[in-house]
């Protein structure tokens, strides 16, 4: 099969195209013909070394961590998914291998396709998805007229995590730029904030929540935002010690494990018509090297989507 495989950590211009065996199917696995492979920015950092502390990998190593595509053969443990469904994941990272034509997963991680999405989108809604449920509807628990902050609204994570919220009856403000501005209102925030012309920590007050995708500076920030006790949520790094409690607030990161209950929500709401994924920009498998040079300088358009083989005949 055809793979996007690295030798070693490195540059994307480690990335090539090259024949590898189809994984095996264990007993708790699927075995998915890929389709479309969503590409996240976990994926160069974990193809660069800048996530290698605590975990070994076996080289070559193929990318990609998330996919949707359909099913070619189920292990033999393995209940409610047969041969031909419509799936999507994402991989747990000890495995992975979704820039690839075929790739093993477990059972537990896949939900079957949202009959409503193609497989672009429906490769883009695993990761940024369930990172947005685990932020705010199991972290935070978001309730009916709480104030939530969300930054990079117009961004995949943030995008879901604002319609998660306005379904639950949260007063949402979201920080974006751009052609994000009008994406995030028409999603239905209250409050819409161009921080590249306006200081949110002036504008944002009183948030009982702030979803933080970004980190850094804009994290530091966004402290003041929060009324006493209220919870800022880290998807991109953990606060340091003790600022939330010097602040009179709490912190939380959330690092999302693949899980396939939360997945299949997601693709009930998209299936009812509550839930909109938005795929940016759309890629062949060769171009993957490409791809990831315009994620890491910061010049992809929302969310990029590798296209690896055409959808089967009905």
């Amino acid at each position: 099969m055809k793979s996007i495989r690295i030798p070693a950590y490195g540059s994307a211009d480690a990335m090539q195209i090259e024949d590898a065996p189809v994984p095996e199917c264990g007993a708790s696995d699927l075995l998915v013909r890929v389709v479309a492979a969503g590409i996240n920015p976990i994926d160069w950092k974990i193809r660069s070394g800048a996530m290698a502390h605590g975990a070994e990998r076996r080289f070559p190593l193929t990318l990609g961590w998330a996919a949707a595509g359909t099913v070619a053969a189920a292990g033999g443990d393995v209940s409610g998914f047969k041969s031909g469904d419509e799936v999507c994941f994402y991989a747990e990272f000890a495995r992975g291998g979704c820039y690839a034509e075929y790739v093993a997963v477990d059972a537990s991680q896949v939900a079957l396709k949202p009959r409503t999405m193609s497989f672009a989108q429906a490769a883009a809604l695993p990761m940024s998805g369930q990172a947005a449920w685990m932020a705010l509807i199991e972290t935070a628990r978001i309730q009916p007229g709480m104030r939530v902050l969300i930054h990079g609204a117009a961004g995949a994570l943030g995008s879901v995590a604002v319609q998660l919220a306005r379904e639950v009856g949260v007063e949402v403000v979201g920080a974006a730029r751009g052609a994000g501005l009008d994406l995030v209102a028409g999603l239905g925030a209250r409050q819409v904030i161009d921080y590249h012309r306006e200081r949110f920590e002036t504008l944002a007050r009183d948030m009982d929540v702030v979803l933080d995708t970004i980190g850094g500076a804009t994290q530091e920030a966004s402290w003041s935002t929060l009324r006493p006790g209220g919870l800022l949520v880290s998807t991109a790094i953990a606060p340091p010690p003790g600022r939330a409690e010097a602040a009179g607030v709490r912190g939380a990161f959330v690092f999302t494990p693949p899980e396939g209950r939360v997945l299949a929500e997601l693709a009930r709401r998209a299936d009812a018509g509550r839930l909109q994924v938005f795929v940016g920009e759309e890629f062949a498998l060769a171009d993957a090297k490409h791809a990831h040079r315009l994620g890491e300088a910061g010049r992809s358009r929302a969310k990029m989507v590798l296209h690896v083989a055409a959808p089967a005949s009905p």
